[in-house]
Protein backbone atom coordinates (compact mmCIF):
# COMPACT_ATOMS: atom_id res chain seq x y z
CA UNK A 1 0.00 0.00 0.00
CA UNK A 2 2.88 2.77 1.10
CA UNK A 3 5.02 1.90 -1.64
CA UNK A 4 5.51 5.24 -3.49
CA UNK A 5 4.07 4.80 -6.97
CA UNK A 6 5.65 5.67 -10.23
CA UNK A 7 4.48 9.31 -10.77
CA UNK A 8 1.71 9.31 -14.02
CA UNK A 9 0.78 11.57 -16.60
CA UNK A 10 -2.00 13.24 -15.14
CA UNK A 11 0.32 13.98 -11.78
CA UNK A 12 2.72 15.43 -14.58
CA UNK A 13 -0.28 17.71 -16.04
CA UNK A 14 -1.36 18.88 -13.05
CA UNK A 15 -0.69 22.43 -11.19
CA UNK A 16 2.80 21.85 -9.28
CA UNK A 17 1.30 23.25 -6.06
CA UNK A 18 -1.44 20.91 -6.42
CA UNK A 19 1.15 18.33 -6.92
CA UNK A 20 3.30 19.51 -3.83
CA UNK A 21 0.09 19.22 -1.61
CA UNK A 22 -0.32 15.99 -2.93
CA UNK A 23 2.92 14.83 -1.74
CA UNK A 24 2.75 16.63 1.50
CA UNK A 25 -0.45 14.60 2.22
CA UNK A 26 1.26 11.76 1.64
CA UNK A 27 4.05 12.09 3.85
CA UNK A 28 1.68 13.08 6.62
CA UNK A 29 -0.66 10.21 6.05
CA UNK A 30 3.04 8.10 6.54
CA UNK A 31 3.56 10.24 9.62
CA UNK A 32 0.12 9.81 11.28
CA UNK A 33 1.02 5.65 10.95
CA UNK A 34 4.43 5.75 12.07
CA UNK A 35 3.65 7.77 15.29
CA UNK A 36 0.45 5.46 16.21
CA UNK A 37 2.00 2.19 15.76
CA UNK A 38 6.01 3.02 16.74
CA UNK A 39 5.32 2.54 20.25
CA UNK A 40 7.46 -1.29 20.49
CA UNK A 41 10.40 0.45 18.70
CA UNK A 42 10.47 3.69 20.08
CA UNK A 43 8.76 3.93 23.58
CA UNK A 44 8.79 0.16 24.68
CA UNK A 45 5.47 -0.61 24.39
CA UNK A 46 4.02 -3.73 24.52
CA UNK A 47 1.76 -5.64 22.26
CA UNK A 48 -0.55 -7.17 24.89
CA UNK A 49 -3.64 -10.28 24.62
CA UNK A 50 -5.31 -9.19 27.29
CA UNK A 51 -8.29 -6.97 25.43
CA UNK A 52 -11.53 -9.08 26.21
CA UNK A 53 -14.29 -9.58 23.77
CA UNK A 54 -16.66 -7.34 25.54
CA UNK A 55 -14.49 -4.28 25.84
CA UNK A 56 -13.28 -4.25 22.16
CA UNK A 57 -16.77 -4.61 20.97
CA UNK A 58 -17.78 -1.54 22.99
CA UNK A 59 -15.03 0.34 21.69
CA UNK A 60 -16.03 -0.69 18.13
CA UNK A 61 -19.76 0.37 18.73
CA UNK A 62 -18.97 3.57 20.31
CA UNK A 63 -16.32 4.94 17.77
CA UNK A 64 -18.78 3.55 15.09
CA UNK A 65 -21.51 5.69 16.90
CA UNK A 66 -19.13 9.29 17.65
CA UNK A 67 -17.87 8.76 13.56
CA UNK A 68 -21.46 8.41 12.56
CA UNK A 69 -22.64 11.24 14.91
CA UNK A 70 -19.83 13.95 12.88
CA UNK A 71 -21.12 16.45 10.30
CA UNK A 72 -19.41 14.71 6.88
CA UNK A 73 -15.61 15.54 6.45
CA UNK A 74 -15.62 17.54 9.95
CA UNK A 75 -13.49 15.44 12.52
CA UNK A 76 -15.40 17.53 15.58
CA UNK A 77 -17.88 15.87 17.93
CA UNK A 78 -20.51 16.90 18.50
CA UNK A 79 -21.64 18.05 22.20
CA UNK A 80 -24.48 15.57 22.32
CA UNK A 81 -21.71 12.93 22.28
CA UNK A 82 -19.40 14.50 24.18
CA UNK A 83 -19.65 12.09 27.11
CA UNK A 84 -19.70 8.94 25.32
CA UNK A 85 -16.06 10.23 23.62
CA UNK A 86 -15.13 11.11 27.45
CA UNK A 87 -15.56 7.17 28.66
CA UNK A 88 -13.84 5.78 25.82
CA UNK A 89 -10.61 8.26 26.51
CA UNK A 90 -10.74 6.85 29.97
CA UNK A 91 -11.84 3.56 29.72
CA UNK A 92 -8.91 1.76 29.99
CA UNK A 93 -8.48 3.19 33.43
CA UNK A 94 -11.79 1.26 34.30
CA UNK A 95 -10.04 -2.29 33.20
CA UNK A 96 -6.85 -1.63 34.28
CA UNK A 97 -5.69 -1.65 30.78
CA UNK A 98 -2.19 0.26 30.18
CA UNK A 99 -1.15 3.59 28.54
CA UNK A 100 1.34 3.18 25.61
CA UNK A 101 0.90 -0.40 25.26
CA UNK A 102 -1.27 -1.86 22.42
CA UNK A 103 -4.11 -4.22 23.47
CA UNK A 104 -5.21 -6.62 21.22
CA UNK A 105 -8.37 -9.03 20.58
CA UNK A 106 -8.23 -11.58 17.87
CA UNK A 107 -9.86 -14.21 16.03
CA UNK A 108 -8.62 -16.22 12.99
CA UNK A 109 -8.83 -13.56 10.38
CA UNK A 110 -9.80 -9.79 12.41
CA UNK A 111 -8.19 -8.24 14.72
CA UNK A 112 -9.17 -5.42 17.18
CA UNK A 113 -6.03 -3.29 18.51
CA UNK A 114 -6.16 -0.52 21.09
CA UNK A 115 -3.88 2.28 22.08
CA UNK A 116 -4.41 4.96 25.04
CA UNK A 117 -1.60 7.99 25.49
CA UNK A 118 -2.09 10.24 28.40
CA UNK A 119 -0.68 13.27 29.60
CA UNK A 120 3.57 13.23 28.80
CA UNK A 121 2.85 10.00 26.04
CA UNK A 122 0.52 12.73 24.21
CA UNK A 123 3.70 14.95 24.36
CA UNK A 124 5.57 12.66 22.85
CA UNK A 125 3.50 11.67 20.57
CA UNK A 126 2.82 14.92 18.71
CA UNK A 127 7.09 15.39 18.92
CA UNK A 128 7.30 12.23 17.06
CA UNK A 129 4.55 13.28 14.71
CA UNK A 130 6.13 16.28 13.23
CA UNK A 131 9.71 14.73 13.34
CA UNK A 132 8.28 11.98 11.14
CA UNK A 133 6.58 14.61 8.49
CA UNK A 134 9.39 17.04 8.58
CA UNK A 135 12.53 14.10 8.10
CA UNK A 136 9.98 12.45 4.99
CA UNK A 137 9.09 15.98 3.21
CA UNK A 138 12.78 17.22 3.80
CA UNK A 139 14.39 13.81 2.73
CA UNK A 140 12.20 14.20 -0.64
CA UNK A 141 12.57 17.67 -1.15
CA UNK A 142 16.60 17.46 -1.05
CA UNK A 143 15.83 14.23 -3.55
CA UNK A 144 14.00 15.74 -6.29
CA UNK A 145 16.32 18.90 -6.05
CA UNK A 146 19.14 16.58 -7.06
CA UNK A 147 17.23 14.67 -9.28
CA UNK A 148 15.35 17.24 -10.81
CA UNK A 149 17.07 20.07 -10.23
CA UNK A 150 19.27 20.26 -13.41
CA UNK A 151 16.10 20.69 -15.28
CA UNK A 152 15.30 24.53 -16.28
CA UNK A 153 11.91 23.78 -17.30
CA UNK A 154 9.71 25.82 -16.29
CA UNK A 155 6.88 23.23 -14.75
CA UNK A 156 9.97 21.74 -13.15
CA UNK A 157 11.32 25.03 -10.80
CA UNK A 158 7.83 25.77 -10.36
CA UNK A 159 7.07 21.98 -8.33
CA UNK A 160 10.44 22.46 -6.68
CA UNK A 161 9.47 25.95 -5.63
CA UNK A 162 5.63 24.59 -4.58
CA UNK A 163 7.52 21.97 -2.13
CA UNK A 164 10.04 24.74 -0.73
CA UNK A 165 6.98 26.55 0.29
CA UNK A 166 5.42 23.66 1.75
CA UNK A 167 5.05 23.68 5.75
CA UNK A 168 2.68 21.90 7.66
CA UNK A 169 2.34 21.79 11.16
CA UNK A 170 0.71 18.33 13.03
CA UNK A 171 -0.46 19.73 15.80
CA UNK A 172 -2.78 21.84 14.07
CA UNK A 173 -3.94 19.27 11.71
CA UNK A 174 -4.71 17.04 14.69
CA UNK A 175 -6.54 20.41 16.10
CA UNK A 176 -4.60 20.18 19.21
CA UNK A 177 -5.31 23.78 20.64
CA UNK A 178 -9.21 24.12 20.30
CA UNK A 179 -9.23 20.39 22.04
CA UNK A 180 -7.05 21.95 24.45
CA UNK A 181 -8.57 25.50 24.37
CA UNK A 182 -12.16 24.78 24.54
CA UNK A 183 -12.17 21.00 25.67
CA UNK A 184 -13.67 19.65 22.59
CA UNK A 185 -13.46 16.19 21.48
CA UNK A 186 -12.25 15.00 18.07
CA UNK A 187 -12.54 11.91 15.96
CA UNK A 188 -10.45 11.71 12.83
CA UNK A 189 -10.81 7.91 10.42
CA UNK A 190 -8.05 6.41 8.21
CA UNK A 191 -9.06 3.42 5.37
CA UNK A 192 -7.32 1.20 3.27
CA UNK A 193 -8.70 -1.72 1.54
CA UNK A 194 -5.57 -3.16 1.72
CA UNK A 195 -2.91 -2.67 4.06
CA UNK A 196 0.78 -4.70 3.95
CA UNK A 197 0.87 -5.91 6.95
CA UNK A 198 4.11 -6.99 6.85
CA UNK A 199 4.31 -3.17 6.46
CA UNK A 200 2.43 -2.24 9.66
CA UNK A 201 4.20 -4.85 11.74
CA UNK A 202 7.34 -5.80 10.67
CA UNK A 203 8.17 -1.95 9.71
CA UNK A 204 6.54 0.40 11.77
CA UNK A 205 6.09 -1.85 15.13
CA UNK A 206 9.16 -3.90 15.05
CA UNK A 207 7.17 -6.95 15.70
CA UNK A 208 6.49 -10.10 13.71
CA UNK A 209 2.93 -9.86 12.09
CA UNK A 210 2.22 -12.88 14.22
CA UNK A 211 2.69 -11.16 17.37
CA UNK A 212 -0.42 -8.66 15.83
CA UNK A 213 -2.56 -10.86 14.17
CA UNK A 214 -1.86 -14.35 15.89
CA UNK A 215 -0.02 -17.52 14.04
CA UNK A 216 -2.95 -18.58 12.47
CA UNK A 217 -3.73 -15.45 10.78
CA UNK A 218 0.18 -14.38 9.70
CA UNK A 219 1.85 -14.29 6.60
CA UNK A 220 3.74 -17.57 5.33
CA UNK A 221 7.50 -17.13 5.19
CA UNK A 222 7.14 -16.24 1.08
CA UNK A 223 4.01 -14.13 1.11
CA UNK A 224 2.13 -13.54 -1.68
CA UNK A 225 0.44 -9.95 -2.02
CA UNK A 226 -2.96 -11.72 -1.18
CA UNK A 227 -0.97 -13.26 2.16
CA UNK A 228 -0.51 -9.69 3.20
CA UNK A 229 -3.46 -7.72 2.27
CA UNK A 230 -5.31 -6.69 4.98
CA UNK A 231 -8.55 -4.32 5.33
CA UNK A 232 -7.62 -1.39 7.72
CA UNK A 233 -9.77 0.78 9.66
CA UNK A 234 -8.20 3.30 11.97
CA UNK A 235 -10.09 5.88 14.54
CA UNK A 236 -7.97 8.58 16.45
CA UNK A 237 -10.23 9.94 19.12
CA UNK A 238 -8.70 13.16 21.40
CA UNK A 239 -9.61 15.22 23.93
CA UNK A 240 -9.01 16.68 27.54
CA UNK A 241 -10.90 15.18 30.67
CA UNK A 242 -9.88 16.55 34.22
CA UNK A 243 -6.80 18.63 32.61
CA UNK A 244 -5.16 15.83 30.96
CA UNK A 245 -4.77 15.62 27.40
CA UNK A 246 -5.91 11.92 26.12
CA UNK A 247 -5.65 10.13 23.18
CA UNK A 248 -7.46 6.69 21.68
CA UNK A 249 -6.41 4.92 18.56
CA UNK A 250 -8.95 2.06 17.58
CA UNK A 251 -7.60 -0.44 14.93
CA UNK A 252 -10.08 -2.69 13.45
CA UNK A 253 -7.73 -5.26 10.91
CA UNK A 254 -9.33 -7.72 8.75
CA UNK A 255 -7.96 -10.46 6.46
CA UNK A 256 -8.58 -10.01 2.72
CA UNK A 257 -10.51 -13.17 1.42
CA UNK A 258 -10.25 -14.32 -2.35
CA UNK A 259 -13.32 -12.82 -3.10
CA UNK A 260 -11.62 -9.27 -3.21
CA UNK A 261 -9.04 -9.89 -5.75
Amino acid sequence: MFDDPNETPSEQASKPADRAREKADEFRMHADLAAIYEGPRKFDASVLTDLTADVARDVQRTMAKLDKAKTPDIPLLPPEVADEAARLLKLGDAHQLSTNDYHVHRRPGEVMMIRWLAGDQVESFYERLQAHFDAAMEGYKEDERGEQGWKQDPATLAYLDALDKIEVKMAERYLREPIRQHKVFVLSTQTADEMNIAYLCDHIMNVPPAEVVGEESAPPDAPTDQDLAWFFKLFSLRGVIDDVERMCFFTFLQKTDDSGW
